[in-house]
């Protein structure tokens, strides 16, 4: 790839949060890391989201190219998400963001530190 066709870098970064930035997305991503799960198993995977919002944020995956949809003719119908190339590229990303997060925040247990 030249120089002249890479985005540049606030662009790229600004890009990937409008996606793994929203709620939901990285847990998604992370719940299909060991293989294709059904919506249902979603729903169980990623605990307290709504069907609305599952529903949303895998179409939006979708459409990002990071989680492809497949449907098996039934009986029963069947729907399944998996990870695409580009889902599965991102994994490490998710998992040093996480690694980041548990190091340099405090969590809800923890109070953060006094101001002086």
């Amino acid at each position: 790839m030249s120089c002249e066709s890479q985005m540049d870098p606030c662009t790229a970064v600004r890009l990937a949060f409008s996606i793994l930035g929203k709620r939901w997305n990285g847990m998604i991503i992370d719940a299909l890391r060991t293989g294709p799960l059904s919506f249902v198993g979603l729903r169980r995977a990623v605990a307290g989201i709504s069907d609305a919002m599952l529903s949303d944020r895998l179409t939006e995956l979708t459409d990002a190219t990071l989680v492809s949809r497949s449907v098996e003719s039934g009986p029963p119908i069947t729907v399944t998400y998996a990870l695409t190339e580009g889902g599965e590229r991102v994994l490490p990303v998710i998992r040093d963001l996480g690694d980041w997060a548990s190091e340099n925040l405090p969590t809800s247990e923890t109070p953060a530190p006094a101001k002086s």
